[in-house]
């Protein structure tokens, strides 16, 4: 059962650097890619990390406290981004540091990715599978956003590449850590919620914007339509 688990965290890492690295050939398309990144970090926060939220949330909580939670997870990285990250008196470093906050914080919800895939199998192989097939086929485009949100930041290529990896090993190392202590339901529930409203602001408030800046409104918007859809399709398979 160990040997499976290590080695569906290992599928986890190829197929979070398959989508970067297309990402990153394609980086002279950089507003189509933040259209679909859009999409998909928005579909990622209603279709999967809500509704976990409100499942496992609400064993121990009510719907509204979920909810609140939800927009103080909103309300934070809003917070951060703009008195932490923009009124800094470099504005290339200050976009910098903003895509690393941002890069960051889809490498810490590909950890807890990882993190329930191993926690999943602690529980039985079958609910394990589940969640492992669920993880992996969004891995993909976690890679495309975490790659997306650097380049949209100023970033170069290989600093690009860096946070590609970083993504890559989180849920290797969230599957890994998984070996070593065991998550409370209530508490993964609450950080389902925080981790839906950063979602919501990192999409609604700083990609789908800027896919649109200066470019083709009707491209980038079948883009970020695309990018909600295939999430909404990948989580809806998981589910069957």
């Amino acid at each position: 059962m160990i040997l499976m688990v290590i080695l569906i965290g290992i599928a986890t890492f190829f197929s979070t650097l398959l989508g970067g690295l297309f990402a990153l050939r394609l980086k002279d398309r950089l507003h189509l890619i933040l259209g679909f990144s859009a999409g998909a970090i928005i579909g990622v926060a209603f279709f999967d990390l809500m509704p976990g939220a409100l499942e496992i949330g609400t064993k121990n909580h009510s719907p509204a406290f979920i909810t609140a939670l939800i927009a103080v997870g909103f309300l934070a990285y809003l917070v951060l981004d703009r008195a932490v990250i923009l009124h800094g008196h470099h504005e290339d470093k200050d976009q910098l540091r903003r895509g690393s906050f941002g890069a960051g914080s889809l490498s810490i919800h590909s950890f807890l990715d990882g993190a329930g895939i191993g926690l999943a199998f602690k529980v039985s192989a079958g609910l394990g599978t589940v969640v492992a097939l669920a993880v992996l086929t969004h891995d993909f485009s976690d890679g495309i956003n975490t790659v997306g949100f650097i380049l949209k930041n100023k970033g170069e290529r290989d600093r690009a590449f860096r946070w590609l990896l970083v993504d890559a090993f989180a849920p290797v190392a969230g599957v890994i850590s998984t070996l070593f202590f065991t998550l409370q339901e209530s508490t993964l529930g609450l950080l389902l919620a925080l981790f839906s409203g950063f979602f919501l602001y990192i999409g609604a408030s700083d990609l789908l914007p800027e896919s649109h800046h200066a470019h083709p409104v009707v491209w980038t918007t079948f883009m970020t339509v695309v990018g909600m859809g295939v999430l909404y399709i990948v989580t809806r398979l998981a589910a069957i």
